[in-house]
């Protein structure tokens, strides 16, 4: 048995990019670990979806537990640091915002855990975070200091393929722009850059169910859940990644 660490900004984050390859890997017997850097307190959720009193941090922590859950993991950890809200909003100032956080600190933080778990393979974001996101930008350059400090040699950068999400929305002219990603010209890496494709057909269910586990982030998930299931598969499918010193298109699973 392999133990596979996935690091994420927020809760949510962890269904898009890793959703089938946790649930691959735990159906096959291996350890799954989530480790998730703050809270999410700044997103967007719906008028009326807290009871009263609830804060959304609150929510999102079972939020969290429940596509845990769904996706096979067995430990969930959260760092507890700040949200630091989108690119270019005032929470990116806050001194505890995580996007501000002394990165071997935070690294120190995250190896522990990889120690613990005496981790096998660990899931990091690209440095432009997907999308350019602070927080995700931050669990990069954490996540590589961390997988230094314990040792980790298989490091990979989860990603979406940039020329696969140009050409699947080119392929649907129907598609609205809530169902495409934003900045599609930087959005990802480019296929020539991917070393790492897995195919997750298998546990699309799964993976849907983890986005419905999220019920606060129907703005984020909402549009994909009206999908068929099969429109659905075409865009989340197959999970992109590029290994940490690897080269090239080579590889269909994570070495577990």
């Amino acid at each position: 048995m392999s133990t596979l660490v996935c690091f994420h900004a927020h809760p949510d984050d962890e269904v898009f990019t890793t959703g089938g390859v946790m649930r691959l890997a735990a159906d096959a017997g291996h350890r799954v670990v989530l480790v998730t850097a703050t809270d999410g307190a700044l997103g967007e959720f719906p008028d009326g979806i807290l009871t009263e009193g609830e804060t959304l941090a609150e929510r999102r922590k079972t939020e969290l537990a429940n596509s845990a859950e769904v996706l096979g993991v067995s430990r969930v950890v959260m760092l507890h640091y700040a949200d630091s809200g989108m690119a270019g909003t005032p929470e990116n100032d806050v001194p505890d915002a995580f996007c501000n956080a002394d990165t071997d600190d935070a690294a120190r933080k995250l190896a522990a855990v990889l120690d613990e778990e005496n981790a096998d393979v660990l899931t990091i974001y690209d440095p432009n975070g997907g999308y350019g996101h602070p927080d995700h930008i931050k669990v990069h350059f954490v996540g590589l200091r961390a997988a230094e400090l314990a040792g980790v040699e298989n490091v990979y950068e989860t990603t979406t393929n940039r020329d696969h999400m140009q050409a699947l929305v080119k392929a649907n002219p129907n598609w609205s722009d809530d169902n495409t990603p934003p900045d599609l010209d930087t959005f990802g890496l480019p296929e020539s850059e991917i070393t790492t494709v897995v195919d997750v057909g298998s546990v699309m269910e799964a993976k849907r169910a983890a986005m419905q586990a999220h019920e606060t982030q129907v703005g984020d998930f909402g549009p994909f859940l009206q999908m068929p299931l099969d429109m659905l598969a075409q865009a989340f499918g197959r999970e992109w990644f590029r290994r940490v010193g690897g080269a090239g298109l080579t590889e269909t699973a994570l070495p577990l």
